[in-house]
């Protein structure tokens, strides 16, 4: 058995796989010609770094060196196996790699791993697969973690990921980036993808916890990787300085008790004043591309949150009209619920609550817990302490996270009182 790994390359291989693993994967696929061989080659490689890092030392470019390592282990499969490999599916059209070639330059990893998050986003896949997806190839996330991240079985978690890649060589989805003419569609697919990773991190749906920290920094961090990626596209930037914006206010959301704490009673001494300051300037640049993306409209709603001195400084008005933009770019029945929130504060409260009965119809609502919680709300504020004593009931039998459950049980306890 192989010595440990010292405290400083064990510390190093875990860097290198939280920074490098979409560079090396993205790499290695071209090479290996499947994603499954791709995938044992690359975690073959990061094994070896362990032992052999302790031997020679730190690489002075990790990333590099795993690449090497990687591709030149997916070599050895295909020459050991080229019968085998006939049968194999294939991302690619055949190329040939020669040995000593195996580095390429920063442009052509760029279009690596554009090319594997178009594969994993690829509308021919379901939107659970392609975050599954996303999360095991681009994050490198164990199949464990994942189905943790999601509250799944892991071995249905593993289906779903084998299901998903046979699908990819079943129906010969291309690796590579769309061409210009679809590349607007397929990109917005990519990126209603990492914001959904995100706000699955930012707000769990359900267990003990109020926020899946893992999966909202894997997020943020695959909003940078496509910011890097295409610097010049506006709704990228403005995915970016939505993400930034929102995590701003991460840690103000819980007290020193654990509970949950709303924005209009948070210490916002605790905001993150360098990401919003990050986020404004990106939302800048991408409020001047035309036409104003959703992912940018949203931002700028989270921006006025986050420059607002207090909640009775908060320009309602502002928000309310930058939700009538959103509806009109992006029409879904979450936005209305959001803008008759707006429209509450920006108007009134009994003007809100009109709207929030309205959406009680909508189908996709029906058992959202966010509409019975706002409604609760509005009518607590509008002294209908009955009727909001149902509607926190509602949103109780609605709620599967158990930080939100515990403040919707403290302030229908605080009707009681």
């Amino acid at each position: 058995m192989p010595p440990a790994a010292s405290p400083e390359v064990a510390a190093a291989v875990a860097d290198a796989h939280r920074r490098e693993w979409a560079f090396v994967l993205a790499a290695t696929v071209r090479t290996a010609g499947d994603i499954d061989t791709a995938e044992e080659a690359v975690q073959d490689a990061y094994a070896s770094a362990l032992s052999t890092w302790g031997q020679r030392g730190i690489p002075e470019n990790p990333g590099a060196w795993l690449t090497v390592t990687a591709r030149r282990r997916a070599l050895d499969v295909r020459r050991r196996a080229v019968t085998a490999q006939r049968t194999l599916p294939k991302l690619l059209e055949p190329e040939e790699y020669l040995p000593d070639d195996l580095v390429s330059d920063e442009e052509e990893i760029t279009d690596d791993r554009l090319r594997l998050i178009f594969t994993c986003c690829h509308p021919a896949l379901s939107s659970g697969a392609q975050v599954a997806l996303t999360l095991r190839l681009l994050c490198g996330l164990s199949t464990t973690d994942v189905a943790r991240a999601f509250l799944l079985p892991e071995a249905t978690m593993a289906a779903r990921i084998t299901r998903a890649k046979k699908k990819i060589a079943a129906a010969h989805i291309p690796y590579r980036v769309p061409a210009a003419s679809e590349l607007r569609e397929r990109l917005d697919g990519v990126l209603s993808v990492v914001y959904l990773v995100y706000t699955t991190g930012h707000t769990a749906p359900s267990g003990e916890n109020l926020m899946r920290r893992d999966l909202a920094e894997r997020g943020l961090e695959l909003a940078r990787m496509l910011r890097v990626l295409l610097p010049d596209d506006g709704d990228v930037a403005g995915l970016l300085a939505l993400v930034l914006l929102t995590d701003a206010r991460s840690g103000a959301r819980l007290n020193e008790h654990r509970e949950l704490v709303l924005m209009e009673n948070q210490d916002r001494s605790k905001w993150d004043r360098s990401a919003i300051t990050e986020g404004v300037s990106l939302l800048r640049e991408a409020l001047t591309r035309r036409p104003r993306g959703r992912f940018a409209l949203m931002a700028a709603i989270a921006a006025v949150h986050d420059e607002s001195k207090s909640w009775s400084d908060t320009d309602w008005q502002e928000i309310l009209g930058l939700y009538d933009l959103l509806q009109d770019r992006w029409p879904s029945p979450v936005v209305q619920l959001n803008r008759a929130i707006a429209l509450g504060f920006a108007v009134g409260y009994a003007e809100g609550l009109a709207e929030l009965d309205a959406l009680g119809a909508e189908p996709q609502l029906a058992r959202y817990p966010y509409l019975a919680a706002a409604r609760a709300d509005f009518l607590t504020r509008l002294g209908r302490f009955d009727d909001a004593r149902v509607a926190f009931e509602e949103a109780l039998i609605l709620t599967e996270n158990d930080t939100e459950r515990r403040y919707l049980q403290t302030r229908l306890s605080g009707l009681s009182g």
